[in-house]
């Protein structure tokens, strides 16, 4: 069973970069795949990005595909979502997430998922 701590967060102009980090307790989090998702107020939970246990392949939505960036440090336990070139639209609080079981390959679904942090809030200014 993994447990997941999200940081990062904060208020950026727009056109500026954060960098989110997932850290991860669970001696087979390499196993893991890893999902970002955000939510903003009054709306739906939306997929970000994704990082497969294999082999490192990533998955992006569409509205943030050339932006953001998700990296995976085993070592270090921790999934990276690098953010640049933000937007105002970017708002929203972002979560982590891994599915129930290791060897997985989650997608977008969240219904893929079992394993959520608490999240944390990114405030993009114009």
């Amino acid at each position: 069973q993994v447990q997941l701590v999200e940081s990062g967060g904060g208020l950026v102009q727009a056109g500026g970069s954060l960098r989110l980090s997932c850290a991860a307790s669970g001696r087979l989090f390499s196993t893991y795949t890893v999902g970002w998702f955000r939510q903003a107020p009054g709306k739906d939970r939306e997929f970000v990005a994704a990082i497969s246990w294999s082999v490192g392949r990533t998955s992006y939505a569409d509205s943030v595909k050339g932006r953001f960036t998700i990296s995976r440090d085993n070592a270090k336990n921790t999934v990276y979502l690098q953010m640049n070139s933000l937007k105002p639209e970017d708002t929203a609080v972002y979560y982590c997430a891994v599915p129930p079981s290791p060897y997985y390959i989650g997608g977008a679904s969240e219904d893929q998922y079992r394993y959520w942090g608490q999240g944390t809030q990114v405030t993009v200014s114009s």
